[in-house]
């Protein structure tokens, strides 16, 4: 039943809401390249927006760090240094494997189907030579197990975590997807299966091993801005 004494949002105040998750999940997702200015008449393009709330959208994720700013105030795509990607990676290391550890109790056999399904897709994905597919699976795994946490605010920091590092590990989504398995391994079903085990020790382990590795398989193959 709708709450009679709840303010309803301003048209202004959704519109701004609907542009700030847009461009968001198009961060996460790719759209945008380290080093990209994001104008607001480009981005009005590129995701069909109207100005207004993409402007104030643009300058709430500044404001977040999921975007740096020129001197002239105008949006700036990360490029990140090799310092602040391991202090990113410090810093999922931490979050993520919380994140598992709270949700374990919560996950049910559909969330299990839904994490199996996803696994086979980026296999699949991986063997078309896929980048864009192998990427969408990996998010949606992490994201399925995280929000099983049931913590808003846990999923917060690490989406703020994921928007800030998100374009580079798209510019670097042919490298990681050439990557031996034994220099970037994808520990998905490993997560899986411990889970189900009920050993969620072991879980996180494999959960930080992909994440520890990849990081330093990205730190030798990538350039970063600090780089000669």
């Amino acid at each position: 039943m709708p709450d009679k004494n709840k303010t309803p949002q301003p048209a202004s105040g959704l519109l701004e809401e609907e542009a700030y998750q847009h461009i968001k999940r198009a961060i996460i997702d790719g759209s945008f390249s380290p080093a990209d200015k994001l104008s607001i008449r480009g981005v009005c393009a590129t995701l069909s927006l109207s100005p207004m709330p993409v402007r104030a959208a643009l300058r709430r994720l500044i404001n977040e760090r999921a975007l740096d700013a020129t001197a002239s105030g105008t949006a700036l795509v990360p490029r990140l240094t090799r310092q602040e990607f391991q202090e990113l990676t410090q810093m999922r290391l931490q979050l993520e494997p919380l994140a598992l550890r709270l949700a374990a109790p919560h996950l049910t056999a559909s969330d299990y189907k839904k994490l199996n399904a996803l696994v086979a897709s980026h296999e699949a994905a991986r063997l078309a030579g896929d980048p864009a597919a192998v990427r969408q699976a990996d998010t949606d795994f992490m994201l399925t197990l995280y929000c099983a946490s049931r913590s808003q605010l846990l999923l917060s920091f690490i989406e703020s975590l994921w928007l800030r590092r998100s374009p580079f590990f798209w510019e670097a989504r042919w490298a990681l997807l050439s990557a031996s398995t034994s220099r970037a391994p994808h520990r998905h079903s490993e997560i899986i299966h411990a889970l189900q085990g009920g050993d969620i020790d072991a879980a996180q382990a494999f959960l930080t091993d992909e994440i520890q590795s990849a990081c330093q398989f990205l730190l030798d193959v990538m350039s970063f801005k600090d780089d000669a």
